[in-house]
């Protein structure tokens, strides 16, 4: 199978600071993720002033401030996203950024993106889903609160504006997402009603439900990451720092190759193993030449050098053209 395509979600963990965005970018690359992921918007495209914070957003910050307040100190400009892309090519890592707005899906076109992320709450916006679909990229979408039905909405948005390349995540967007509400087998649902490569993203506190995605099929998992769980901000505590976020990559590397390619066959490090743990047939006491092999007088023991026991039947009642001792391999 392909590998698994891992995004280091950095969203807005840097604070708005272009040296924690460097530093997030550096943590990745070390993690050996294939993407790191930020997110790019106008505030005053995309909220209204007297919007309200999530519940999870107001417990982790200033709960006096509105989202409009806490938004905007998050926003990256035109140049800190010409920096950051820069910076990445350096590094040799895949940029990416959701954007949030229209003006935001022009400014990332701009830079040469060639994936287009759509976060779960644009998944019911026509015009955004419209403007995406006419660039004609590769598109992630994340489907966190949609149904299956605005799912299908949005990939027929998607389609009649000429993107087919589709992958799409199942997700939840409670920060942290409760582990009886990650729901995985949805995952499937998806790829089976829409025969689509599918993924996860994924906002649970630990690193089990992304490696449990992988081995149920997810050919896409985006995890948020911070340098430091303490920092001020409206995710850091549901992200994975950068030592779990390394863990996470390297057990989804193993389950990658624990999963194979699904033929059944000795693998190449157990056949050494094959004539000591099964069994032949062997003289279960003294045999003498002439006499017929029986119930009694044969056995099944290890090792596994001789006549395979599954030939039992064929050997019963045959004569013994040698002596036998104990334990001596029959031949026939």
């Amino acid at each position: 199978m392909a590998n698994v395509f891992i995004i280091a979600e950095a969203g807005v963990n840097h604070n708005g600071s272009l040296d924690i965005a460097k530093k997030l970018i550096d943590v990745a690359v070390e993690a050996k993720v294939d993407a790191v992921k930020f997110q790019s918007f106008k505030t005053e495209k995309l909220v209204s002033k007297n919007a309200q914070k999530a519940q999870y957003q107001k417990e982790t910050t200033d709960f006096s401030e509105n989202q409009f307040d806490m938004i905007k100190k998050l926003e990256l400009d035109y140049e800190k996203h010409e920096d950051l892309v820069n910076y990445c090519k350096s590094k040799e890592i895949m940029f990416l950024s959701s954007p949030f707005d229209l003006e935001s899906i022009d400014l990332l076109d701009s830079m040469g993106l060639e994936i287009f992320k759509i976060p779960s709450g644009e998944i019911t916006n026509l015009p955004y889903l419209r403007k995406i679909g006419k660039l004609k990229k590769k598109v992630i979408l994340s489907t966190g609160m949609a149904t299956l039905g605005e799912i299908e909405q949005a990939l027929n948005i998607l389609k009649e504006n000429g993107t087919y390349d589709i992958t799409v995540l199942h997700c939840n967007t409670e920060y942290p997402t409760p582990i009886e509400d990650v729901n995985l087998k949805a995952m499937n649902t998806i790829k089976e009603a829409f025969k689509v490569e599918v993924g996860y993203s994924d906002h649970t506190l630990g690193i089990e439900a992304p490696i449990a995605a992988v081995a149920l099929g997810a050919k896409v998992i985006e995890k948020h990451f911070t340098l430091d769980k303490n920092m001020k901000g409206p995710d850091h505590r549901a992200s994975l720092n950068p030592q779990e976020l390394k863990a996470m990559v390297r057990y989804i590397r193993n389950i990658e190759k624990a999963i194979g390619d699904g033929i059944k066959r000795p693998s190449k490090s157990e056949l050494k193993n094959k004539d000591i743990a099964r069994k032949s047939l062997v003289a279960n006491c003294s045999i003498k030449k002439g006499e017929i092999f029986t119930e009694k007088n044969i056995q099944a023991k290890r090792p596994g050098k001789g006549i395979s026991p599954m030939r039992w039947n064929e050997v019963i009642g045959k004569v013994a053209n040698k002596d036998y001792k104990e334990d001596e391999l029959i031949e026939i």
